[in-house]
């Protein structure tokens, strides 16, 4: 008897392996439609410790689910949030893109009615708001006939240039090529109101984008690349390459539960009708971009590197908390400001009681080959955030341009080395100078969105799991 449960788990071992590896490019397999097997397939990886991390799938999925997303999805609704300002009508800088959506859904309506509070000053600084009217208004502690009066005030001219030469300084850091606010041809868009939605943007010019991406933009292991992601040879590269490939897989990953999640499932008048349409989950599509017997042994894999780029975030807002739990988030409504913040601290104190989170201390030590690698890592970010402008459809470009710009304002925070000092070294409330914690309105936005985006991933893999093994 003993002998046959040895044989029989030996069996049921080499089961779940084999499922778990799947079959390479060029041997795929057609899963049967909603079976149990495919579904368990897609899922069989999602278990035990993040690769480069110390911490586990199941810890994330319970934090996140419990804890981080009901925060997020509530904050995310508020008016600082959800307005955020980008160019479309960029040019591709690579090659010519004539590609349009195949379906009407596509499209990106700007946002007219804007809070004025939100049209403000590019550059936030940790300033109260009775010190900022105090910079702008003159001292009102006795003026110039006062015995030892220093004055510390400041023109707007001055401000001004504080501001451009902190925008300069911002760019020599920055992970991203960020648009230009202040171009005629950026407008605000309402992200609520046009929702990360599968749009039919497919074909030659979608996996163009991605191919660039990992092909001429990602570093690669010993061997070549196929058109997309390759992990069978990742353990072959150094940590910091490892973790620019897992956290470009982890978005890409997420982007694709997006869209499996939000998938148009009925259009009956199409382009004629004004409603809506009716959008949920498509099982059958999710599987085709996860399933191990269609992505040659990759999908699960993939899905693993959705939990690893959330980890890279969540630290990056911990490794902030200090200077963004300093800002007004400023809209104009005082009632509504007065509650984000107190959100915001709230969300920032659960991210910094987690208790394992992504260390980036471990990375870039070890002195000039350090910083040259640093710098290389850096200036293949900014081209992917270029290749942004390349993608054909309008709200596909709107949200890679919003979750790229997220995941690069995270690897400032973590990388730069600007986030290191605390604040109080940094930061004086005596004078009104520039510190280096700055981050733009739009980075902000783009930041906690980005990170709203992969929290909503993992609890849709929750909800993809249960509909499946049902």
């Amino acid at each position: 008897m003993k002998r046959l449960s040895i044989i029989l788990y030996s069996v049921f071992l080499a089961f779940c392996i084999g499922t778990c590896e799947g079959q390479w490019f060029g041997k795929q397999k057609t899963p049967s439609k909603g079976s149990s097997s495919a579904g368990e397939r897609c899922f069989c990886q999602l278990k035990g410790v993040i690769d480069d991390c110390s911490c586990s799938i199941e810890t994330l999925d319970s934090f996140n689910n419990l804890k981080i997303f009901p925060r997020l999805n509530s904050l995310l609704s508020q008016n600082f949030f959800r307005y955020w300002k980008v160019n479309l009508k960029k040019d591709c800088p690579f090659w010519e893109d004539d590609s349009k959506c195949a379906i009407r859904y596509c499209s990106v309506q700007p946002c007219t009615n804007v809070p004025d509070g939100i049209k403000g000053s590019v550059v936030y600084l940790e300033k109260s708001k009775a010190e900022k009217e105090k910079y702008f208004k003159g001292n009102d502690c006795g003026g110039e006939n006062d015995l030892g009066y220093l004055n510390t005030t400041l023109s707007k001219e001055s401000l001004d240039g504080f501001e451009r030469w902190a925008a300069h300084d911002s760019a020599i850091d920055s992970f991203c090529e960020l648009d230009d606010e202040s171009s005629s041809e950026s407008d605000y868009v309402d992200l609520l109101l046009n929702p990360e939605r599968y749009t039919g943007y497919a074909g030659p010019s979608a996996h163009r984008v991605w191919r660039s991406i990992y092909q001429e933009n990602c570093f690669k292991p010993s061997r070549d690349l196929t058109p997309y992601a390759d992990f069978s040879s990742i353990g072959d590269m150094c940590l910091e390459k490892r973790t620019f490939y897992r956290a470009v897989s982890g978005l890409h990953t997420s982007i694709n539960i997006h869209l499996s999640a939000q998938y148009l499932l009925s259009d009956k008048d199409g382009f004629v009708d004004s409603s809506e349409g009716v959008w949920g989950h498509n099982i059958e599509e999710f599987q085709r971009r996860f399933d191990p017997e269609l992505t040659g042994g990759e999908g699960p894999l993939r899905l693993k590197n959705l939990y690893f780029v959330y980890l890279l975030e969540m630290k990056a807002l911990a490794k902030a908390a200090p200077y963004l739990e300093s800002l007004e988030f400023f809209t104009g409504n005082e009632e509504e400001d007065t509650d984000v913040r107190k959100a915001v601290v709230d969300l920032l104190n659960v991210i910094k009681g987690f208790p394992n989170h992504f260390d980036e201390g471990a990375m870039f030590t070890g002195g000039f080959q350090a910083a040259k690698l640093k710098e290389e890592f850096r200036q293949h970010f900014r081209n992917i955030s270029r290749i942004m402008d390349c993608v054909g459809c309008d709200k596909c470009r709107l949200w890679g341009k919003l979750q790229i710009t997220g995941l690069g304002t995270a690897l400032k925070i973590l990388f730069s080395g600007n986030f290191d000092q605390p604040l109080d070294q940094q930061l004086s409330l005596s004078t009104i100078r520039l510190t280096k914690f700055q981050l733009s309105r739009g980075e902000i936005v783009s930041l906690f969105n980005a990170f709203g985006r992969l929290s909503m991933s993992i609890m849709e893999l929750e909800r993809f799991q249960e509909e499946i093994m049902r």
